[in-house]
């Protein structure tokens, strides 16, 4: 099971090597890859939503594979305007 320890732990074991250009620390690191990550504290503990977290792992994956963060660090994606799975015209009228 994955926990809020686990996301710290994992961003505090940085290895001595990952320092590149400006990163030299996981706050450097959250704020590089942007979405206030590194803003999330709530009564003194970091509380990352699921959503947040998975992305965070996966910039860490893409930061260890050498990848510049430039080229993958994206905004998160917009709110559906259209509700439900299926297509939003059906039969020449916008279904709402």
């Amino acid at each position: 099971m994955f926990t809020m320890f686990s996301l710290q732990h994992s961003l505090k074991q940085m290895p001595c090597g990952w320092s590149r250009g400006k990163i030299a620390t996981p706050q450097d690191f959250l704020k590089a890859i942007g979405r206030n990550s590194e803003k999330r504290h709530f009564g003194g503990m970091t509380v990352y939503p699921v959503r947040d977290r998975r992305y965070i792992l996966w910039c860490m994956e893409k930061f260890r594979q050498d990848l510049p963060i430039e080229q993958f660090a994206h905004e998160p994606k917009p709110k559906k305007k259209i509700r439900g799975w299926g297509p939003a015209v059906q039969h020449g009228k916008r279904i709402r």
